[in-house]
Formats: structure tokens, sequence, C-alpha cells
């Protein structure tokens, strides 16, 4: 089973955003694994909540110009 695990910060993508991730993704995965694996395919999106991550001792909040309008 095709299993794929998506960080990205809150709020940044909207629910269609999100499923259309979904969708492209699942069916880059049949491209290479054939149509057997949609059925079995997950892919997660987990949101980070603000000052949940960081690099390079920064800690990200994300702007509020690029928070998802849904």
């Amino acid at each position: 089973m095709p299993f794929v695990n998506i960080k990205t910060p809150e709020g940044a993508l909207s629910r269609l955003q999100k499923e259309e991730i979904v969708h492209r993704t699942t069916d880059m995965l049949v491209e290479y694994f054939s149509e057997a694996a949609r059925p079995h395919t997950m892919v997660l999106i987990e949101e980070v909540p603000d000052g949940g991550y960081g690099r390079a001792d920064e800690i990200f909040v994300i702007p509020e110009a690029y928070r998802a309008r849904d």
C-alpha cells in the first residue's frame, strides 16, 4: 500500500487544494504501481500549527498573505 505524508503550514491550503493534492498524488502513484494500487493508496496531509516547526534556528509563522482563502 503506497503511503504519502505531506506536512504543510496550518491554513496554507484550502480544502479544494488538499483534495487536488490527494487526487494528483494518487494518480502519480498509480502510474508507478498500476491501477491496482488506487484503492490502497493513502495520502495524509498534516497541518503543522504556526510555531510548530523551524529552520536554521528560526521558528516559522506563515504570513497572512500566504493563508488559504476558502
